[in-house]
């Protein structure tokens, strides 16, 4: 595999190539660099290469691993967040990209209150109404920013974030990024609010998210290759879902974190 400056160098140069054609400032777009079950190793390398964003799934995991890693990096959740793990999420991430509801939205601004946080938070829209996704319905979204901005003082939304479904095609994926920008651009100019973040595209469709006017891509495989193959297991200790089970996360092939075994 190329060393990661000649990767990050080739995709900044298809992101600015994405940017241009729709008549965009390059320097709009950021690279989140995913790190998901790869170690903190990945993260050092991401920050040397210049990247200055990291993206987790997992609350649990981006424990370890924050603490692990080097310094000089902004921590962002853009997995699903569940309610139980909003304490953790807001002492451990700069930016929650995956408030999917009014629920949420107000338990994270109570704990918020309660430690002295200010949350930055993007709300996350299931445009595609893909039952296999989290998400609200982009009807829900004009709603929930309304009562962020009366009722969440703690909390700031600074945009959207969508997933598109997973297609070998780019561009079945434009749909999808254009709806979220419309209904941010709705949204906008029914509440008189400003929403500069769209946070969309993955690498396999960042560069028509750019296009449609991403403002930060969520990137992992194209950077680092494939993700270690890796087992989730029950946490041993303590930890618990929504629904009262035990909960693990996952691990990386450093075996630095506690709950997963490494598949060969």
């Amino acid at each position: 595999m190329k060393p990661l400056s000649e990767i990050l160098e080739e995709v900044r140069g298809r992101i600015a190539a994405a940017a241009k054609r729709a008549g965009r400032d390059p320097a709009e777009v950021e690279i989140i660099a995913v790190t998901k079950t790869h170690g903190e190793d990945v993260v050092r390398e991401a920050r040397d290469a210049g990247l200055r964003i990291v993206g987790e799934n997992k609350v649990q995991e981006a424990a370890w691993k924050k603490a692990a890693a080097v310094g000089g990096m902004d921590w962002h959740l853009i997995g699903h967040l569940q309610s139980n793990k909003v304490r953790p999420a807001l002492e451990i991430f700069d930016f929650i990209h995956s408030v999917d509801s009014v629920k949420l939205a107000d338990r994270i601004n109570l704990i918020a209150d309660a430690i002295g946080a200010q949350p930055h938070i993007l709300l996350e829209v299931n445009v595609s109404g893909e039952k296999s996704k989290n998400g609200m319905k982009p009807e829900d979204v004009a709603p929930t920013v309304e009562h962020i901005c009366r009722d969440c003082p703690r909390v700031t939304v600074e945009g959207l974030m969508t997933m598109a479904p997973f297609s070998e095609n780019p561009e079945d994926a434009r749909p999808y990024f254009r709806r979220l920008r419309e209904v941010r651009d709705a949204t906008e100019a029914a509440l008189g609010v400003k929403l500069p973040r769209l946070s969309m595209g993955m690498s396999g469709d960042y560069e028509v998210a750019v296009e449609e006017g991403a403002t930060w891509v969520r990137l992992g495989t194209v950077l680092f290759g494939e993700r270690p193959k890796v087992k989730a297991v029950r946490a041993a200790v303590g930890e618990t879902d929504d629904a009262g089970g035990a909960t693990g996360g996952l691990d990386s092939y450093s075996g630095a974190g506690p709950t997963v075994r490494i598949l060969d």
